[in-house]
């Protein structure tokens, strides 16, 4: 009965949904692509193959560079293996394209109602499904097992507030979890709670983006910028709406960006300040980011802009011919045309560069209660972070980063700047913090090997 009032409300949003995407396609051109796609309607007749396609499920762009390091061992397991690659985000599709080989299809993830699912079950019938990490949508779970495709939530992980929601709607959760043919967990806390919602967990196989290697050429030249930068670059990485204007305010409001004790070695040990680089989490803010910092008194200076790296800009170490409100900022900003200059990253797959670029990271998501973002791509490349308060999407991970001495938590945004301030000053302290990092990195691979081994043991 729960099921059949969800598909009726479901049912009843499509024209929500167009509307939705039709609007959000004006800033992001991918979202007007092939839109009936996502209502189970497809060009061409139903998929006619021996094998069957391997399917996976990667709404976005996170998921699907995860989903990235896991195909390439399944492609070494399943010689010929054919994919069907499904998205829900324009950022996790156009990502996804580049990892399609000759034979492989990509596709908009079916609207849950009933008939959407049936039809792309009908047209592509897969072989299988690996849903990655959160997915579980209560119409497609059950429409999987009516086809007989089984259907695994792998690299699963659920936090105390997604359980919490779950358990509200435990009529609709409870038998989709309990459905699932198979769960594979990130960490046991993970698995804890997965059961609690009715699934059957087979194994903990820890996070596969701990098996995600950076791209080096990307690494290198963050590496190389930072080295003409002459200053040390702290990035606000992956952050949220409300976070650049709380740090913007931090500055202009004159807030101690150093604690007092150590203000005046700081300074001294960097003469020419600080580099702040911003990147948003949704390329879709980019502009309202921008706009944002020029009205907090800044100049912007954007990724795509840069032809060979971020340009040269002069300094002001006393700020005399700055606003006074923002003198204190001046010794931490480099200045053009006598206001800082504050660096935007406003490029799509750069992620690696810009933690290069970065002497360290503050993490985005977690200084309101977002839950923050994931931390490994930062240990990854060696980046230390400073984490707010608000991690419960990546709780285990943050944990484990912290007590390796790869991440410092803090307890709000402004100490978090002065944290960073005094990472950066201390040349000792940062060195550890980038050897935790590397260290912390390296020792929680493996993921990759246990999830193929048991896509392939469930497909015999």
């Amino acid at each position: 009965m729960m099921r059949l009032l969800y598909s009726l409300v479901v049912w009843l949003a499509q024209p929500f949904l167009r509307r939705k995407l039709l609007k959000r396609g004006q800033h992001e051109p991918g979202y007007l692509a092939a839109i009936d796609e996502r209502f189970g309607h497809y060009q061409g007749a139903p998929l006619q193959t021996s094998e069957g396609l391997i399917w996976v499920h990667a709404v976005s762009l996170g998921e699907t560079r995860t989903a990235a390091v896991l195909l390439m061992r399944l492609r070494e397991r399943l010689p010929g293996m054919r994919l069907l690659l499904t998205h829900g985000t324009a950022t996790g599709r156009a990502e996804g394209a580049k990892l399609l080989r000759e034979g492989d299809l990509q596709s908009w993830q079916p609207w849950d109602t009933p008939g959407a699912v049936d039809r792309f079950l009908t047209h592509f019938k897969p072989r299988i499904g690996l849903l990655m990490e959160t997915e579980v949508w209560p119409n497609l779970v059950a429409a999987c097992q009516r086809h007989g495709v089984p259907l695994v939530l792998t690299n699963a992980r659920m936090s105390d507030k997604s359980m919490r929601q779950a358990q509200r709607l435990a009529g609709l959760s409870r038998p989709a979890f309990g459905a699932l043919s198979a769960v594979w967990a990130q960490t046991e806390a993970d698995a804890q709670r997965l059961k609690q919602l009715g699934a059957t967990v087979q194994g903990v196989f820890g996070n596969l983006k701990f098996d995600a290697a950076p791209n080096a050429a990307q690494v290198a030249t963050g590496r190389a910028w930072r080295q003409k930068a002459a200053r040390p670059v702290i990035m606000f990485a992956s952050s949220r709406e409300g976070e650049e204007a709380a740090l913007l305010q931090i500055f202009k409001e004159n807030k101690p960006l150093v604690p007092v004790s150590i203000a005046q070695a700081a300074i001294k040990s960097i003469a020419n300040g600080v580099q702040w680089l911003i990147v948003p989490r949704h390329p879709q803010r980019f502009g309202e980011v921008a706009a944002l910092i020029e009205r907090h008194g800044f100049a912007v200076s954007r990724r795509s802009t840069w032809a060979e790296g971020p340009p040269a800009v002069g300094h002001s170490s006393t700020g005399s011919d700055l606003d006074p409100r923002m003198a204190k900022a001046a010794v931490l900003l480099p200045v053009t045309d006598a206001r800082p200059v504050i660096w935007l990253g406003d490029s799509l797959g750069d992620m690696a560069l810009y933690y290069g670029l970065a002497d360290v990271a503050l993490l985005g998501g977690s200084f309101e209660p977002l839950g923050g973002q994931n931390l490994i791509e930062a240990a990854a490349c060696a980046c230390p972070v400073v984490m707010g308060p608000h991690t419960f999407n990546f709780a285990e991970a943050a944990e484990l980063a912290e007590v390796a001495g790869a991440a410092q938590r803090v307890p709000d945004l402004a100490q978090a700047v002065a944290v960073a301030q005094s990472v950066v000053s201390d040349p000792a302290a940062h060195t550890a913090m980038v050897s935790a990092a590397t260290e912390f990195s390296n020792a929680h691979c493996g993921a990759v090997d246990k999830t193929a081994n048991a896509v392939v043991e469930l497909l015999r």
